[in-house]
């Protein structure tokens, strides 16, 4: 489901939906809720501001980590909205991050 890539290369995943259909999605990030894990990804095609990511509950195999990841379709609506909860937050921190300077990029005297 997701290749193995460098840092510097953003990851994806191909999505098998209901319909038949695969899409291409860009991993956003993992966040964890209550001590599960899920995955935010962004398809690709979305154009425009308004860009929808899709939630999915995410876990990996601890004993063996080359196998692939589980995603798992959120079906409840309040775990769902936990999930996107905590996204918002993992966004409003993005965003702080930016405005604040990194002491690393400071000149030094």
């Amino acid at each position: 489901m997701a290749d193995m890539q460098t840092p510097d290369e953003v990851m994806k995943v191909e999505l098998d939906l209901v319909d038949g259909k695969t899409v291409s999605c860009e991993v956003i990030t993992i966040i964890e809720v209550a001590g599960k894990d899920y995955i935010v990804l962004l398809p690709e095609g979305q154009e425009g501001e308004e860009q929808d990511v899709w939630f999915y509950g995410y876990s990996e195999n601890p004993d063996d980590p080359n196998e692939e990841p589980e995603l798992r379709y959120i079906e409840d609506d309040d775990e769902y909205e936990k999930a996107s909860e905590a996204f918002d937050e993992f966004l409003d921190s993005c965003e702080f991050d930016e405005m604040v300077p990194d002491d690393d990029t400071e000149d030094e005297e």
